[in-house]
């Protein structure tokens, strides 16, 4: 019961391996090479925005897109699980939703100049989703080739 198996070793050890295969390549050269400067959006928008760009990895989101789409989801998870305590109607709603979130998160890691497959860093538990949510919360960052402008 207190060994720690070949097993454990290699759940623990394959997505850390898988992370950093990704994370580690080299970045593509060039100014802007994800796109011009995100516009600010409001609530409406950014949902709009979420479910317009369904499975869109490619662009910037600002973060005002980035976090009222979580706000979004957020809310109507809370609200599905109040309706139906079986969980059953969150569950759609996760699966409905997943593929979009990881398209929104990619965009948002494009808007500070990170790949979207620094998303995978966040299964590192603990330290990996802090520095995630911390590249979350950064401003924008875009290159205009003259002058770095952060927003």
């Amino acid at each position: 019961m207190g060994s720690f198996s070949l097993f454990h070793w290699l759940i623990v050890l394959i997505p850390i391996g898988v992370a950093l295969f990704f994370v580690l390549r080299k970045p593509l050269v060039g100014p802007n090479r994800f796109g011009g400067r995100p516009q600010a959006m409001g609530f409406g928008q950014a949902i709009g925005s979420f479910f317009k760009n369904y499975v869109n990895f490619s662009g910037r989101a600002s973060r005002s897109e980035f976090w009222y789409s979580v706000l979004f989801l957020f809310l109507v998870a809370v609200a599905l699980y109040i309706v139906d305590r079986s969980e059953t109607l969150s569950r759609i709603w996760s699966l409905a939703t997943f593929l979009p979130w990881i398209a929104v998160a990619a965009r948002r890691l494009h808007d500070i100049n990170r790949s979207g497959w620094w998303q995978l860093l966040g299964l590192i538990p603990l330290i990996g989703s802090v520095i995630v949510l911390v590249w979350y919360c950064r401003a924008s960052m875009v290159d205009d080739s003259r002058e770095a402008v952060f927003a």
